[in-house]
């Protein structure tokens, strides 16, 4: 198993950055394919981005694309989310996922969970 911990959330005012970071431990980071989801308050949890297991593929939906960036320092054991531009929308909490299969845009294909990290972003 992999236990992950998110980091960086916090309350920014519109067109603002945050970087949030998904530490590791238990198993070495590079053998999973990582997510970021986010659940805004109401909402189900969403699709953020993702990212292959040598960080060489990444994948974002519409929403945030060319906004947000997923990297990963496997030497670190650490997956980042730059997320600039930031947008009322964007509040929510962050997620960090890792998956042990295949590039997955769903929540069901992933295995292992952090606790999340919220994020607020004010008009």
């Amino acid at each position: 198993q992999v236990q992950l911990v998110e980091s960086g959330g916090g309350l920014v005012q519109a067109g603002g950055s945050l970087r949030l970071s998904c530490a590791a431990s238990g198993r070495t980071l590079s053998r999973y394919v990582m997510g970021w989801f986010c659940q805004a308050p109401g909402k189900e949890r969403e699709f953020v981005a993702a990212i292959g297991r040598s960080g060489d593929s990444t994948y974002y939906p519409n929403s945030v694309k060319g906004r947000f960036t997923i990297s990963r320092d496997n030497s670190k054991n650490t997956v980042y989310l730059q997320m600039n531009s930031l947008t009322p929308e964007d509040t929510g909490v962050y997620y960090c996922a890792a998956n042990a299969g295949g590039v997955g845009l769903s929540e069901n294909m992933y295995d292992f969970w952090g606790q999340g990290t919220k994020v607020t972003v004010n008009t």
